[in-house]
Formats: structure tokens, sequence, C-alpha cells
């Protein structure tokens, strides 16, 4: 099958189309023809040799795909040849075919094309799981997202808004501040001209995946009995002090969270809760990616140079 392969780490010159064999197939798992993946920020990190994928997982990009099943594992149920599958994968992606974990694999609704649900489960689970399973989000509460304009960002404000919660974003500039509002944000916050701990002080959630260089003022943020979810460290690694008077006297919590080193048991539950809250929205068509552009699988490279660079929801590759 035809793939996006890297001989070395690099910057996006090193993606480029090989012939590589098709995955093998395993026990508990379908077969997928892709026909679109979607790009997600661990794949630049990957291409530039800082994000190794789980051992046992592909080498190959990509960590969500939709597509055609074409093969069944024996025993798998509920799946069939000819069915539209989406899955969250742990890499592969970035391929004609995919070998996807059943009980990590969703039925795509007619009302989704396949580049919409290629660009679904990476974002909407990583939402999913962090502000309904993690943060334990309630009816009411104010959800505050940092990276409103990006793949999980945007996805976490349509699952808070189906959820009664208040969303509260931050963005980098004043058009992806009214972007994000239009697409259902309560208030958004330009980072770079106000200051969100004073803007979005009492918030009960915040989704945070800068890290080290926000904790400190999440904290400040937060309402009495919050909870921060840490998803990533795009402004770096590094130490922080904590308060710890502040943290017990405000019962606040710090979690971290990955999604893609998960066994896939863990996945599966994550998948089965996600469809148990959220499916007959995903199948109402109320829960849709927000596309920023569509590239052919060829154009891997330019989509990454894309993906560096400014930006509004998710990056899709076509495959076939």
């Amino acid at each position: 099958m035809k793939a996006i392969v890297i001989d070395h780490p690099g910057d996006e010159s090193v993606l480029h189309v090989g012939d590589v064999d098709a995955p093998p197939f395993v026990e508990g798992s379908i077969r997928i023809r892709v026909h679109a993946t979607a790009l997600n920020r661990a794949d630049l990190l990957q291409r530039e040799g800082h994000y190794p994928p789980p051992p046992g997982a592909s080498p190959i990009l990509g960590m969500e795909c939709a597509g055609e099943v074409i093969e069944v594992a024996k025993g798998v149920s509920g799946w069939k040849r000819g069915d539209r599958a989406m899955a969250l994968l742990p890499g592969g992606g970035y391929a004609e075919e995919v070998v996807a974990d059943a009980g990590s694999s969703m039925h795509v609704p007619d009302v989704l094309t396949f580049e919409e649900a290629g660009a679904m489960p990476e974002v909407f689970l990583t939402s999913y799981l962090n502000v309904f399973e993690l943060a334990r989000a309630k009816r009411g509460e104010m959800l505050l997202i940092h990276g409103g304009g990006s793949g999980v960002g945007t996805a976490a404000t349509t699952l808070g808004r189906l959820a009664g919660l208040r969303v509260v974003v931050t963005a980098g500039s004043a058009e992806k501040c009214i972007r994000c509002a239009q697409h259902g944000a309560d208030l958004a916050i330009n980072y770079k001209t106000e200051d969100f701990v004073e803007r979005a002080r009492g918030a009960d959630i915040i989704l945070d995946h800068i890290g080290a260089r926000y904790v400190l003022r999440d904290l400040q943020a937060l309402n009495t009995g919050g909870r921060v979810v840490v998803i990533g460290s795009m402004g770096g690694g590094g130490k922080v002090e904590i308060d710890i008077g502040s943290l017990l006297g405000k019962r606040q919590q710090i979690i971290g969270s990955t999604l893609r080193g998960r066994p896939k048991e863990e996945k599966a539950v994550i998948v089965a809760g996600f469809l148990a809250r959220f499916g007959d929205d995903l199948r109402a068509g109320r829960i849709k990616p927000v596309i920023d552009r569509l590239f052919p699988l060829e154009q891997a490279a330019e989509a990454h140079r894309a993906m560096a660079r400014d930006h509004f929801g998710k990056i899709v590759l076509k495959v076939s």
C-alpha cells in the first residue's frame, strides 16, 4: 500500500509517499480502507523525532482515520465489510489501509462525510475523556479551554455547549476570538492583549495544553473545588512551585492526561462512554469537526506547514 513515510526525523520535507507493507491483521480488529485522516500536533512532534509512537504501534503518522471496512477479525461483532468506520489509532493513519482495534472504532453516521469523520476521533475523544470523565463536568459549570481555535479546542467547545457548560476560551488574535464565539464560546479571551486569569476567574474546569507556563495562573483562575486537566506542554516542560496551602484550602485538583499511549481496553471504555453520552448528538449531526483545509495525501508536507502556521480547527488529508 501507499503511505507517507519518514526516512529520518526533520522538517516537513522529510514526508514523502512510499510503498510499504499493509499492516498485519490481528485479533479483535477491523481493517479499514482509509478515505481520510487528519493532522494532530503530535504528528508534527513525531516527525521531528520528539514523540515516538507507543510500543508496538505503527511508525506511520496518523492517530485517526475514516473509511470503509474491508475485513473483520473472527469473533468481532457489530462490524461487517462495507461499513463506514472512523477509528482512534496509536499510529498508521497516513496510509491507504489501517488495522484498528474494534473497540477504538465507531460507525460513521450518514450525516458525516468521510473527511469530517476522519477529523473526529482524536479530538472529540480527547475532549470527552478530559472534560467529562476526568474532570467530571456538571451542567452549569464554567469550562475554560486554552487554544479555543485548535482541533481539541473546537471539539471541547461543541461538547461543552451540548452538555450545558459555560464555555470560555483563549485564542491568540481578535479574528480567532470572533470565530470561537461564532462556533459557540460564551466568551473568547485574546491572551495576547487580555489577562485570562481576570476574565475567566471562577472557572470550574480548565483544559490546558500549554503546561508549566500556565499551571500557576490556571490555579489562580480556578474556582474552589476546580479541576485543571493538563493535556500537553506546548509552552515547554519544566517545573513549577505550587502553593500547597492554597491548593488544599481551595480543594483544587491538577490532573495529567494523555490518550495515545493508553491500553486498547481503556480506549474502548472511553469510546463506549462517548457514544453513550453523545451518540444521539453525533447521529443527529450536532457533533461535527471544524475543518480548516483539505489536502491530498501526497501533499502531507504542505499540510504540516499549514498546521505549523495559523489555522482554525482541523486539517484533513484525503487518502482515497
